[in-house]
């Protein structure tokens, strides 16, 4: 369309032209393998910086991860909050599904079931934390679509053959 088309057409055409455009130019920047694999970064970050903070060494919790689960962290259910059953369990296994599935999502190796892991640590991060929830929905949602429509083209699963398309 040239200068002096756009110049005769109405400005109702020229604003649905524009957004045309607009969407055109979206569509090519928004791709979704750059989505799924920016999706999957950025639920493994949050979840990477806590549980590398928990260890000490090779499967060896620090004191202060013992103690959080020991003396601080509550299960806010009805009727409550309780302590947790077994902190020290519950603490090694905090350190490691936040080290193993973060690093799986950024692979793209075992997505789903890295994103499905992620979305039960996050309940029970909710249930712990329970005025964190602007997060862990935003959390939560990250984990369902990185669950539903897998790790995109960018991945280890993609290579290995996940190419279903999704809906």
């Amino acid at each position: 369309m040239s200068a002096i088309d756009t110049h005769r057409m109405p400005v109702r055409g020229v604003l649905a032209a524009a957004i045309v455009r607009a969407r055109r130019l979206i569509e090519r920047l928004a791709r979704p393998w750059l989505v799924q694999l920016l999706l999957r970064i950025a639920l493994a970050v949050p979840f990477w910086k806590s549980g590398i903070l928990k260890w000490q060494g090779f499967l060896r919790l620090n004191d202060t991860a013992i103690t959080l689960f020991t003396d601080e962290f509550q299960l806010h259910l009805p009727g409550g909050p309780y302590p947790f059953p077994a902190p020290a369990v519950f603490a090694f296994l905090s350190g490691c599904g936040e080290v193993f599935f973060p690093v799986l999502l950024v692979l793209g190796l075992g997505t789903r079931f890295a994103a499905l892991g992620l979305l039960l640590m996050t309940c029970i991060i909710e249930l712990t934390v329970p005025d964190g929830w602007p997060i862990h929905l935003t959390w939560a949602a990250m984990a369902l679509g990185i669950a539903a429509w897998g790790p995109g083209r960018v991945s280890v699963d993609y290579f290995l053959g996940d190419r279903l398309p999704r809906s």
